[in-house]
């Protein structure tokens, strides 16, 4: 039985601020048979892929990041906001639209040449994901491609995503 998991993303209007409409997936989450099925969704371009790691990005990204990883017979590297992992770490910082934000991993977190899967909750503007890209190839991993629940098209961040780099959306707003 395949479910509309559309259906379980919540719409809440002026969120977290007057004219943003956020996307609320924890009604996804509790559904077990639902959030199965995202992670199998999410899986699904990358079986065969020969992936190694699945790096999720802080924080609902570790959330899908895990059972992914799980799915594809992976291990899990989560990329933290600073201060969160003990040293030596590695750091990309990169542009919000109201000042600038940091991406850290621990240095030996990566092995040269794996193969790395990004994943992420949702893709906006694309500042989050370009940073995690930037640090996955900062420890000398081989990108794979990435892949992220809901994309709001409307913001364009598809256009400053690599063309040769797969970027898989489950759900587009």
């Amino acid at each position: 039985m395949t479910m509309d998991l559309d259906s379980l993303v919540r719409t809440v209007p002026d969120f977290p601020s007057p004219g943003i409409v956020f996307r609320d997936i924890s009604p996804l989450l509790a559904d077990p048979a639902a959030f199965g099925q995202c992670i199998e969704a999410l899986a699904r371009p990358w079986i065969g892929q020969g992936v190694q790691a699945v790096c999720g990005i802080e924080s609902r990204g570790f959330i899908f990041g895990a059972a992914l990883a799980q799915s594809l017979h992976a291990g899990f590297v989560p990329l933290r906001k600073p201060g969160k992992l003990p040293p030596p770490v590695s750091g990309v910082d990169y542009q919000l639209e109201y000042g600038t934000d940091r991406l850290e991993a621990r240095t030996d977190a990566l092995r040269a040449g794996q193969r790395v899967l990004l994943v992420d909750d949702v893709l906006a503007t694309g500042g989050t994901l370009g940073a995690a890209r930037a640090l996955v190839q900062m420890l000398g991993a081989e990108l794979v491609g990435a892949v992220v629940v809901i994309e709001l098209d409307a913001l364009g961040a598809r256009a400053h995503w690599p063309a040769a780099t797969p970027l898989h959306s489950l759900l587009h707003y």
